[in-house]
């Protein structure tokens, strides 16, 4: 029996739009994140000093000449998460190549949100990411969305030794000079899989979207033993011989919560009173909200991110100098697995920004990116339990995610497993042609979406041996095959008939943003 007593700390758990403290077990362990990071001093002398003196490359200004085509490419609202306050870091970058290029005399500018197969974002969205004079000084033929189902947009580049189909963006392969622009918010992101997947296309992207794939990446955030890294980092380093490419790579620090809420960022034990007033009174309000007013409060938060790095140059020499900041902020050590992990899953994902964070979503944010959120072991051991706090509402935003809709009702009500869904589905979803007019013309992720996200969660579904969501909607969580329950303490009761008794536990207090270094 898991006993829970008064002497166990209180601790954080986010519950989508709201939070929940629940007491663990004496001798439960908890991971924080670490502090926030300062943040450049200069950004604008930063962001010269990285076009001016790249890595591995020579500068920005010798490349750029008049009568070229210049196209710069940037990641899509998907990071990072929340937005960041304006503004953004991406259209400061932006700002200072478009500054060089008409020095030059270069007059041929495209700028694309290299969003792959995720959906479009509308006028304010990019106006957000590239900053208002960006956005105004360039018409909707010259700043757009990537569009990867156009017939004619997009071009093919080859095959790599490994027989995987490289596609890519037409306006991009017929560039004198590619500028990518990337925001490295976590070890997955950046480096030359940027290029390969922002501007790719289904059949290229399908290559290592695959659940073969995916279960055989042993983290995403550990870029060596990621399978999905070495597919894309081959589709990348065939791009980069045919086209010339800049890299410029910015990371951030994890100050995600603004005032007053920026407590919420530091472990609780260090909450002043003045702070666990705050919370109280914050929780009591959203709870006291209707569901869609509570969404809106939360969809409307920002971060007052600052900025850690910029580097520019060639993609290896960038990437490294990324990662190596990334882990500055990031990194946690942590000796040993345990028999349970809790987290706290919050309201927004990659994938629901400005949107809902459906049940399918919620299955990927738990067990795709909390569960993948560590270097050398899982933190949860194998054959573990892990248990996630959230409602798992049976809501969808029907623009961004109509096939999710249909994955949800007619997939997940016939299988769950990934390998079954992926040979059976994935398919007639991926070329369905009304999937493909609303990906192309409206605000919706593409048809194969739901199933990438399904497959993003294949490692965590074979390495673990019970998944159960705390306060889940009950039909939703019987749907995608885990269990739920009312309580922590009923969920640690349920996890011990399958790790057995007095387990060991681990929370894992993200967010902000970090993973682990398990030894």
């Amino acid at each position: 029996m898991v006993e829970v007593t008064e002497k166990s700390p209180p601790t954080l758990f986010h519950a989508g739009e709201s939070f929940r403290l629940e007491r663990l077990p004496v001798g439960s362990r908890v991971v924080h994140p670490p502090p926030p990071l300062k943040g450049l001093g200069d950004l604008d002398a930063s962001i010269d000093r990285a076009l001016d003196e790249p890595l591995g490359a020579d500068p920005l200004d010798t490349r750029l000449r008049a009568g070229m085509r210049l196209t710069i490419a940037f990641d899509d609202l998907s990071v990072p998460l929340p937005p960041m306050r304006a503004p953004d870091v991406r259209g400061r970058i932006i700002e200072r190549v478009l500054e060089r290029a008409y020095r030059a005399g270069v007059d041929d500018i495209h700028l694309i949100a290299a969003l792959a197969l995720h959906r479009r974002m509308t006028p304010a969205e990019l106006r957000h990411a590239v900053g208002p004079a960006v956005f105004e000084a360039f018409g909707s033929d010259e700043l757009y969305n990537h569009d990867a189902e156009d017939p004619d947009g997009n071009v093919v580049i080859g095959e790599t030794d490994h027989g995987e189909p490289v596609t890519l963006n037409r306006r991009a392969a017929e560039s004198d000079l590619v500028v990518y622009v990337h925001l490295v918010t976590a070890p997955l992101q950046g480096g030359p899989k940027s290029v390969a997947i922002g501007l790719g296309t289904y059949r290229s992207i399908s290559a290592h979207h695959t659940t073969h794939t995916l279960r055989h990446s042993r983290s995403f955030m550990d870029p060596d033993h990621s399978e999905l890294h070495h597919s894309s980092g081959r589709q990348g380093e065939l791009i980069e011989q045919a086209v010339p490419v800049f890299h410029l790579e910015a990371t951030i620090n994890d100050d995600m919560f603004g005032e007053p809420l920026r407590f919420l960022g530091k472990p609780e034990a260090l909450w002043t009173p003045r702070e666990q007033v705050v919370f109280a009174g914050v929780k009591r309000a959203v709870d006291r909200m209707p569901v869609r007013a509570r969404r809106t409060a939360f969809g409307r938060m920002s971060a007052p991110y600052a900025v850690t790095s910029v580097t520019g140059g060639a993609v290896a020499e960038a990437h490294a100098v990324a990662l190596e900041r990334l882990a500055e902020q990031q990194a946690v050590r942590v000796e040993g697995q345990s028999d349970v992990v809790t987290a706290g899953l919050p309201y927004i994902g990659p994938y629901n920004v400005n949107s809902i964070l459906n049940p399918v979503l919620v299955m990927c944010l738990g067990l795709g990116y909390f569960f993948n959120l560590y270097q050398g072991k899982p933190l949860v051991r194998e054959g573990g339990a892990l248990i996630f706090t959230h409602p798992v509402p049976r809501d969808f935003h029907p623009v961004h995610h109509p096939s999710y809709i249909d994955f949800y009702e007619e997939v997940l009500s016939d299988t769950t497993d990934p390998a079954e869904l992926e040979r059976r589905y994935e398919r007639a979803y991926a070329e369905d042609e009304w999937y493909r007019h609303l990906y192309r013309t409206s605000h919706a992720y593409h048809g194969v979406h739901p199933f990438y996200m399904w497959y993003w969660g294949a490692h965590a579904l074979e390495h673990v041996g019970e998944v159960i969501f705390v306060g889940g909607d009950r039909d939703a969580c019987r749907r995608m095959g885990f269990r739920r329950a009312d309580t922590m303490l009923d969920a640690l009761e349920m996890a011990e008939q399958v790790v057995g008794r007095d387990p060991s536990i681990t929370h894992f207090g993200c967010p902000p943003l970090f993973y682990c270094e398990v030894e």
